[in-house]
């Protein structure tokens, strides 16, 4: 059964920096309409984080007491999606897409006791039960459109203004409950440059080998939220420190030596200021960059000798260790092909990086802009200078090749009406039963 839950602290519009102006316009629509249909409303999660820092959202989620039914009739230019929780999307024009979710009431994996079968109303709760299912203080915070009001339940006005990372409840439970939060709590400590609370920070680095319990998709997606973030150095400095990078990344099990560190944080500062400059970096080169200290220490892979046959035999040997490495991440095999291809060719845009030109049979190559970018970004990591504008071409993103399909020319001798001459055979010449 869940227990009783504190009251809210209510911060009214003088009291906190969030104004209607900085709100999407689209999501102010939504919550209009939800306000003006009797409706509550509420601007909740890391919308409602970034305002309050002065940060521009990258989305913005609504919840609401309104059911699922309730708002595909509300807004028609919706549609339903999700299984047991199910979420309602409401498009506008340019693809922009708001998310609604009704108010959800505290997991059953969160409370204490013996969970048997749910009760049929177990579904949907309070703003107090949907603010202690989240995982984090400072992501559990509703902004009302009513009052202009923040409801915080959690503390998490506190916890953003001391910068401090907090699991909501029993760290040491939530974890096990759900061991991913653990990367959520490191990834917000690393966007945000907050610290991780003591007890939270104890819980992770007790849990930590528990991450290998989920799902191999689960962990390759929230590891990509990680890298393409704009602060994966900061979260790999974290995630090293408490043993999480270890687990997570198997192949660096034992720690690393300190030149392979120095190498991989400073590998991951090019790439974070690349993605904050607004270049979008494709989830190949991220994994190449992770395996590029790795390969170097490990098996060679920035040694001199470039010569075919030691190429050869480092593709191999690389090919295999990219296969082995990123095989529990559930990595699809046309990027990993596209890893191997980056970190086998680095060693030869090094050897003809002094000369005047590129050599014209390396730039007929269909990886030369992806393999360029890639030793630019090397470059920039071992102390060269930073990779310019001009340089970041990235190709598109592999896909696993299918076999063509030879479709079979129509014969002109042969070409039958759509629908039969006699309705014995009905519609389309079908027979009918």
């Amino acid at each position: 059964m869940a227990p009783d839950l504190p009251e809210a602290k209510i911060i009214a519009r003088d009291e906190h920096p969030i104004s209607r102006n900085d709100i999407d316009r689209e999501a102010l629509k939504v919550l209009h309409r939800l306000r003006d249909a009797g409706y509550d409303a509420y601007l909740v999660g890391g919308g409602v984080r970034d305002l309050y820092l002065g940060k521009t959202p990258k989305d913005f989620d609504i919840s609401t007491d309104a059911r699922p039914g309730q708002l595909r009739k509300l807004f028609r230019n919706s549609r339903v999606i999700g299984k047991r929780f199910r979420l309602v999307q409401v498009f506008f024009h340019g693809g922009k897409i708001i998310e609604v979710s009704t108010l959800r009431c505290q997991s059953e994996y969160d409370i204490d006791g013996p969970v048997e079968v749910l009760a049929a109303n177990n579904t949907y709760g309070t703003v107090a039960e949907d603010a202690f299912r989240r995982d984090l203080t400072i992501n559990a915070l509703f902004y009302e459109i009513k009052n202009f009001t923040i409801i915080d339940h959690v503390n998490g006005v506190a916890d953003l203004k001391n910068k401090i990372v907090r699991i909501i409840g029993d760290p040491d439970r939530r974890i096990k409950r759900d061991p991913v939060r653990m990367m959520r709590a490191i990834r917000h400590a690393a966007r945000l440059d907050f610290r991780i609370e003591p007890l939270t920070w104890a819980a992770i680095k007790q849990n930590v080998a528990d991450l290998g319990m989920c799902p191999d998709s689960r962990l390759r997606d929230e590891l990509l939220k990680d890298l393409k973030d704009g602060a994966s150095a900061a979260w790999a400095e974290l995630a090293m420190d408490c043993g999480l990078f270890q687990v997570l990344l198997p192949f660096y099990r034992k720690d690393p030596a300190p030149e392979t560190r120095k190498l991989l944080l400073a590998c991951l500062a090019a790439s974070d200021r690349l993605q904050r400059d607004g270049t979008r970096l494709p989830e190949q080169f991220l994994f190449a960059l992770l395996m590029l200290p790795w390969g170097a220490a490990e098996i060679g892979l920035l040694d001199d000798s470039v010569d075919s046959g030691a190429k050869t035999k480092l593709s191999k040997v690389a090919r295999d260790a990219v296969d082995r490495n990123l095989q529990h991440l559930n990595v699809k095999r046309a990027q990993k092909e596209a890893v191997t291809r980056l970190l086998t060719n680095l060693p030869v845009f090094i050897k003809y990086a002094d000369k005047e030109n590129w050599p014209a049979w390396l730039t007929r190559k269909s990886y030369f802009n992806d393999g360029l970018l890639f030793y630019k970004v090397y470059l920039e990591a071992t102390g060269g200078p930073v990779v310019p504008d001009e340089a970041r071409i990235v190709s598109a993103p592999p896909r696993d090749e299918k076999p063509a399909v030879r479709r079979k020319k129509p014969s002109r001798q042969s070409r039958t009406p759509a629908f039969a001459d006699s309705t014995d055979g009905g519609v389309f010449g079908l027979r009918k039963k």
